[in-house]
């Protein structure tokens, strides 16, 4: 699949995976920091969700209130009236199947989303793991376009985008993110977008992490002054949290994503 060159909203690109980083920047303060780093891999987390709960408890209750409205505006014509017009009642289906194809998407994300989606970076592969969860809100009800699917792509073939843009429908207005391209190896053609953080600033920090330790190794970063966090068995003040998805990385992708190859092995 051929994805724009750039997405909408884009402001700019942080620096080239190929670019080493200054040994001068910052970067222990992080907060989460990474969730693991040995001589292979580092382990970076994101989540789509900052507060989890949100979505399910709104979109919940703006389709049990239609329903509601909808039923209640059927039983009045039938039972007080003692007719119902034809034409109010299509209209009131199909806004009830609208609401549907409006929410769901926000309760399905919230029930399936793993506690975090993790990314690896593997040094002696040369290549990037993400654990990546798809959805697709045109089809809300889709079995294929909604779940996680991890992905590998090669280090050389990333690139980090900075955007901007305005989300709408509760969304808080106006919104920032880290976005990571993946282009086809030897060509420009961009094969796939993956969300990497919602704030800028831990975006440029996390790629900072990420080119250094893919350059100079584990040795090059910095005690991280946050202890790591246990997204599977950690407890959480949000109880919707705790009761998300964990995180099950396919076995074989597991093994080859903290591993380094064994001689023979080009992958």
């Amino acid at each position: 699949m051929k994805l724009p060159y750039r997405g909408t909203g884009w402001m700019y690109d942080l620096p080239s995976s190929n670019k080493p980083l200054p040994l001068q920047q910052t970067i222990s303060n992080l907060d989460p920091p990474p969730n693991h780093i040995d001589q292979n891999y580092i382990e970076l987390p994101r989540s789509l969700l900052r507060a989890r709960g949100v979505g399910l408890v709104a979109g919940g209750l703006a389709l049990a209130l239609s329903a509601a409205v909808i039923t209640h505006s059927l039983i009045f014509d039938f039972f007080i009236i003692g007719k119902v017009n034809p034409s109010d009642s299509v209209i009131l289906i199909a806004m009830l199947f609208g609401g549907s194809f409006l929410f769901t998407p926000f309760i399905r994300l919230e029930l399936n989303l793993p506690r975090d989606e993790p990314i690896r970076f593997n040094r002696h592969r040369r290549k990037v793991y993400f654990y990546q969860f798809r959805l697709d809100r045109l089809r809300p009800f889709s079995r294929n376009n909604w779940g996680v699917k991890p992905v590998a792509y090669d280090w050389e073939d990333l690139t980090a985008e900075v955007y901007r843009f305005y989300a709408p429908l509760g969304y808080g207005g106006y919104k920032e993110e880290v976005r990571i391209s993946v282009r086809k190896p030897g060509t420009e053609q961009v094969i796939d977008r993956l969300f990497f953080t919602d704030n800028i600033e831990t975006g440029k920090q996390f790629w900072d992490i990420a080119r250094l330790f893919m350059h100079e190794g584990a040795e090059a970063l910095p005690k991280f002054v946050h202890s790591p966090w246990d997204w599977n068995d950690g407890t959480y003040s949000n109880p919707f949290d705790q009761r998300a998805p964990k995180v099950q990385w396919p076995v074989e992708m597991d093994l080859e994503s903290r591993t380094a190859p064994s001689p023979g092995d080009h992958r």
